[in-house]
């Protein structure tokens, strides 16, 4: 194969530096330095799992230039044809192993780890848009469910007929961000409204935006640039007024970008909710400007997370759901709006995966 050349100058200097790390550590002087020895032993485990596998991959490649050279130059008719069996399990072998170091160049999210932040508005259809937006935060509830996650809503807004016009809430749990963050765009559904008296199927929109939740730590947002005003909370129609100013609208003047949060019932609550919706907020802007600077060359089919993007439709008269990034197309949609997106979620980062695997030509 004509990139295995380019893919052993590639990972060559990282075993180069797995041996000098070696070398490093056996020093003398290391006896005495225990927080260099610690950061040099860190950074080798690192690279230890793909320097065995290329080692791995260079025996096998030698395996195979002996038994082709067999098989060329022997003059014992059973010996070529033990070779050639040989050849044909070898270079399977080295196309699994290939594949295998290419996944491992791939650069890793950084964000797949973390919890996140998701929030679902409803868009064009009215009430019925609402009513959608509901849906698909029961659909991720009961996924998050699921897999043994934690969920908690940080904020909502409802429509008064057991909709939202927006509902933000935080999904913790191992690998959150890693699954739901190719669900960020725009979501459609096709169905006939239990008000519509004439069967007339209507088209409704929600926006869903998963955000990787980050600490203070990471984003630093200066007090000067953050404007917080109180007010009064509400429950649904007008119930529950609260006597106290205790919810909080935060504004962040240098992207003008707001933030409100009522649910809880102190201010204080209420306001580090909000900071932690802005600062993801932030953090995915600068992910975003990070991303497209490195990815100028190459439009992302997968996990673009354009909010203005259809990536898929609902159509209940078919019980049909349809992700038009990947063409997948389901006929159980109660079950999935119960819950069990992980076949759609499987296909996704598989063909997120296959489009950069494309661009590491090794």
């Amino acid at each position: 194969m004509a990139d295995k050349p380019v893919l052993i100058a590639r990972i060559q200097p990282i075993e180069d530096r797995f041996e000098e790390l070696n070398r490093l550590m056996a020093e003398p002087e290391m006896a005495t330095d225990l927080a260099r020895l610690q950061e040099l032993a860190k950074e080798q485990a690192s690279l230890q799992e793909l320097v065995s596998l290329f080692r791995a991959f260079k025996a096998t490649q030698k395996e195979l230039e002996e038994a082709e050279q067999l098989m060329t130059e022997s003059a014992e008719p059973e010996l070529r044809e033990m070779a050639k069996e040989e050849l044909a399990e070898l270079q399977e072998r080295l196309e699994a192993q290939n594949e295998a170091l290419k996944r491992m160049l791939l650069p890793r999210d950084r964000r797949d780890s973390r919890d996140v932040i998701v929030e679902i508005r409803a868009g064009a259809g009215g009430d019925e848009a609402g009513l959608f937006a509901a849906d698909l935060f029961r659909m991720y509830s009961r996924y998050a469910e699921s897999k043994r996650w934690q969920t908690e809503v940080l904020s909502s807004n409802e429509s008064g007929i057991g909709g939202f016009k927006e509902i933000i809430f935080e999904v913790k749990g191992k690998g959150a961000y890693s699954r739901l963050k190719y669900e960020s765009g725009v979501h459609r559904v096709q169905r006939v409204p239990t008000t519509e008296a004439s069967g007339r199927i209507h088209t409704s929109t929600a926006t869903v935006a998963v955000l990787a939740e980050v600490d203070e730590v990471e984003i630093k947002i200066p007090e000067s640039d953050v404007k917080m005003d109180v007010y009064r909370s509400s429950g649904a129609g007008g119930q529950n007024v609260q006597k106290n100013s205790t919810a909080v609208r935060l504004t962040h003047l240098p992207t003008g970008m707001v933030v409100q949060c009522q649910d809880e019932r102190s201010q204080l609550q209420n306001r580090l909710r909000a900071m932690a919706i802005l600062r993801a907020r932030l953090y995915e802007m600068e992910e975003a400007k990070r991303r497209s600077e490195i990815e100028q060359t190459r439009k992302l089919q997968v996990g673009s997370a354009e909010r203005s993007e259809k990536i898929r439709t609902y159509n209940f008269p078919q019980s049909r759901v349809t992700d038009h990034r990947i063409g997948f197309s389901s006929h159980n949609l109660p079950v999935f709006l119960d819950g069990g997106i992980d076949e759609l979620l499987d296909e996704l980062a598989t063909q997120d995966e296959a489009e950069r695997l494309a661009t590491v030509q090794a």
